[in-house]
């Protein structure tokens, strides 16, 4: 399968663009662990064109990453073309277009998933972007505004006519946010549709082994995007490659094998912002890592990782849990 100028073996497996998630530090980790390719956290373009530090700093990424995307948003076309040729300065391995994300502070301008409302908009950014740029460009989106207006069937050819490489696919309405279930079977319709013939990738409640084979046989999509599934868990596209490979389970390792990998990250989160701000940084996979879920009465010690602010008591914490719960 390739995208752009990109080669990829059979099954291919992404790790998907997340806000306070997806920076270098856990991206270059998934990468290690098999990913097949990343992306960055999105950009905003308005703030990029502005030069905003904080912003440009999102765009940079390291050679051993590749193949990278740079993901930008925002629903103006003039921006979102100037941000384009700035992306493409850093040269990454494509431009990816956002038009999913389901936040109100970015749905609500019309930005993101707020572009569902305004397809008309949609095409025209990504019509504008796809000429300006010689970098491969790419779209990810959701399957429509809500269950009434669920357009991602048609709405997936005309990306296509505007000249993207490649389309992934959220299978929830903007409306859903995160809530429950993500639609594969809608998403395995675009894949299906004769009159597509760029890649499809699907994204959406992978969180396992099973769940990642199951999407590419029952709908056929070029490769899948993992999200949340990965957060606190890097080492899954280690374990859903093997499977998909294989067709077993990859036996699990020691219980200090992943806590030095957690490890491993908030080291690097510290030494790339400063304790305090790393630390708080990593607070979101210390919270979401199925590592620690299951142990029972273990209550009172995630407060605790979730509540220390130095690298000393944390790791003061995190080295009692395998002998206090008898995970060695």
């Amino acid at each position: 399968m390739r995208i752009g100028n990109i080669e990829f073996k059979d099954k291919p497996v992404f790790l998907a663009p997340m806000e306070d998630v997806s920076d270098i530090g856990f991206r270059l980790l998934c990468r290690q662990f098999g990913a097949d390719m990343v992306y960055t956290e999105f950009v905003s373009s308005d703030a990029l064109i502005r030069d905003i530090k904080k912003t440009k700093e999102k765009i940079f990424f390291s050679e051993q990453e590749r193949p990278i995307g740079i993901q930008i948003y925002g629903s103006d076309p003039d921006a979102m073309v100037e941000a384009a040729k700035i992306c493409e300065d850093a040269d990454p391995d494509l431009i990816d277009i956002n038009f999913g994300c389901p936040v109100r502070k970015i749905a609500g301008k019309g930005a993101g998933s707020g572009m569902m409302r305004t397809p008309e908009v949609m095409l025209e950014i990504t019509g504008k972007v796809v000429k300006a740029v010689e970098k491969p460009v790419s779209v990810k989106t959701r399957l429509g505004w809500d269950e009434d207006s669920k357009i991602i069937v048609r709405l997936a050819e005309q990306l296509q006519d505007c000249g993207i490489v490649a389309l992934t696919i959220h299978g929830r309405t903007r409306s859903q946010m995160y809530k429950g279930e993500a639609d594969w079977a809608l998403i395995g319709e675009v894949k299906n549709n004769p009159r597509m013939h760029i890649p499809i990738v699907g994204n959406g409640d992978v969180e396992s082994e099973e769940q990642c084979r199951k999407r590419f046989d029952e709908t056929g999509v070029d490769a899948v995007m993992i999200g949340r599934g990965s957060i606190g868990a890097p080492w899954i596209f280690r374990e859903v490659k093997h499977f998909l490979q294989t067709g077993e389970h990859l036996p699990k390792e020691p219980f200090r094998w992943y806590l030095d990998i957690l490890k491993r990250q908030v080291i690097e989160s510290v030494e790339r912002i400063d304790e305090t701000r790393g630390i708080l940084h990593m607070r979101r996979h210390l919270a979401a890592t199925p590592l620690f879920k299951g142990i029972p009465d273990f209550k009172a010690t995630r407060i605790a990782l979730l509540r220390a602010n130095t690298l000393a008591e944390l790791f003061s914490i995190m080295d009692e849990i395998p002998e206090k719960f008898g995970l060695e």
